[in-house]
């Protein structure tokens, strides 16, 4: 029982950390550079990102908010969640950090959850195995073990396809920000 407790408070822990988008930007960010990166450096990027413009195109004002911001705030926060190491201004992601990919299943809004889709995906291999089963789903162009090797190969087409999105879809891999 106590672990479970401790389960939910690590989730509950990372969920609080990444509630913040300047959180999320600077994990996002650091695990999408080698080693560490300086606090001007993401100031400079987070900053872009927020005004939705070009590096060379943010003001000084506009930076110096977020910098201060990271700098007082959220870089705190996750180094005392053991999230990264923020030393001279200097950020390191650490181990820990790397363990967020459990807690993010990040779906686009034009697309189905997994669980979802391999639900769907059970349903029809349950009517076709029913169809065969009551002869309802002839089997003279196609034979049974057809269907079933239909089916294993929608799930292994699926799973493949899954594996691929989720890769493209962790924190510092993805095109759009998280």
């Amino acid at each position: 029982m106590g672990t479970s407790t401790t389960d939910e408070g690590d989730r509950n822990e990372v969920f609080d950390l990444l509630s913040n988008h300047r959180r999320r930007y600077t994990i996002h960010y650091c695990k999408g550079e080698d080693g560490s990166v300086s606090l001007s450096d993401l100031a400079e990027q987070v900053t872009a990102w927020e005004q939705d413009k070009e590096l060379a195109e943010i003001t000084s004002a506009e930076r110096k908010t977020v910098y201060t911001s990271l700098q007082q705030t959220h870089l705190p926060t996750l180094a005392e969640a053991g999230m990264i190491h923020f030393e001279n201004g200097e950020i390191e992601l650490t181990d820990r950090a790397n363990e967020l990919d459990v807690y993010l299943d990040i779906v686009p809004s034009d697309s189905v959850p997994w669980g979802i889709y391999y639900a769907g995906l059970s349903v029809f291999g349950f009517v076709v195995l029913g169809g065969l089963s009551a002869g309802v789903i002839p089997t003279e162009p196609i034979p049974t073990l057809g269907w079933v090797t239909l089916v294993l190969l929608l799930f292994a087409t699926s799973s493949i396809v899954h594996i691929v999105q989720n890769r493209k879809s962790r924190l510092g891999e993805m095109e759009q920000l998280p």
